[in-house]
């Protein structure tokens, strides 16, 4: 195989096996970033010393975080297994970095109103519904008009982390918003079935087996883009969700203006959501279905930085 064929077989492995888009990027990036670095050795070469001398270069040349270091690993371990047809015996094991537990950052009840009252249009509605919600942002960004369903007051999650699905309730109070968002896209919709614009993105071979569902109502994005884009797959231009990026400086702008001295993403709110919801005594095991957590450990993490009253252990200081 010659250094021009590995990006078609990498492709070809990542597709059949449903990879998300974000996850081929990531594989992409490492697998060309592992190649430039040993350029001078031919693919045939290539041994499991020689992704041990990148991985350390990434720790200690680079010093990246243990979290990048795994991301690279797994790429890496995927493209040999999958390109060049090669088994890397125990290096996942070995050269796995040790990830130690971090306390997430949280906002109070308070930051959090300071926050969404520094924001509004669709970017204030957005926030809401992550908090709200508890979503992630891509799941956020990813939501299409059939996932919100404002007569039960639920929303879908497709495909969240790992590829799981779950409901989780839409806020009350952000009913009328949803609502008016809603009709406004029904204008849009319009006018793209006038203009003749191809329907949007359909996952897996559903655009395949009904062609002109990506036309209907109920699959058009919930935030869409206002301008057309390129897809990064078909090449079609065509509408397509807001870009992730999108909501990074505008949550960053509010935090200044709500005078939040922390390091504040969307992510945030996620981690905000949960850990209010275990101050407000929730059980463990619901806010873990919630959050769609594979293991409740994850979702353990809340109750090292939730303070409700009855668990707030006092200073011998304040005594």
């Amino acid at each position: 195989m010659t250094r021009g064929d590995w990006e078609r077989v990498l492709r070809t492995a990542l597709r059949v096996r449903h990879y998300a888009l974000r996850t081929e990027q990531t594989y992409f990036q490492w697998s060309r970033q592992f190649l430039e670095f040993h350029a001078e050795v031919a693919l045939g070469d290539l041994t499991a010393a020689h992704v041990q001398v990148f991985l350390e270069y990434l720790a200690v040349g680079r010093n990246v975080a243990a979290s990048t270091q795994n991301q690279a690993l797994s790429a890496l371990l995927f493209f040999f297994e999958k390109v060049l047809g090669r088994e890397l015996g125990k290096l996942n094991e070995t050269l796995r970095a040790k990830r130690g537990r971090k306390l997430p950052v949280v906002l109070s009840r308070e930051e959090v109103r300071g926050l969404l009252n520094a924001t509004g249009g669709t970017t204030g509605l957005m926030l809401r519904l992550m908090y709200g919600a508890g979503l992630r942002l891509m799941e956020c960004v990813r939501l299409r008009v059939k996932d919100v369903d404002l007569a039960r007051e639920l929303i879908s999650v497709r495909a969240g982390k790992g590829d799981k699905d779950r409901s989780v309730p839409i806020p009350r109070v952000l009913g009328g918003e949803l609502e008016a968002h809603r009709e406004r896209l029904q204008f849009l919709q319009v006018a793209d079935r006038r203009d003749g614009l191809p329907g949007v993105y359909l996952p897996d071979a559903l655009g395949v087996k009904y062609p002109r569902a990506g036309e209907e109502f109920a699959w058009q994005w919930f935030f869409p883009t206002k301008g057309l884009m390129n897809d990064p797959r078909s090449g079609l231009r065509r509408r397509h969700h807001l870009h992730k990026n999108t909501l990074g400086a505008p949550v960053k702008a509010a935090a200044r203006m709500a005078g939040i001295d922390k390091q504040v993403s969307c992510h945030t709110l996620r981690h905000s959501y949960a850990t209010h919801l275990v101050e407000d005594g929730v059980d463990i095991r619901s806010i873990q279905e919630l959050l769609g957590h594979k293991s409740v450990e994850t979702t353990m993490i809340y109750t090292h930085v939730a303070t409700p009253a009855s668990r707030r252990v006092h200073s011998p200081l304040d005594r």
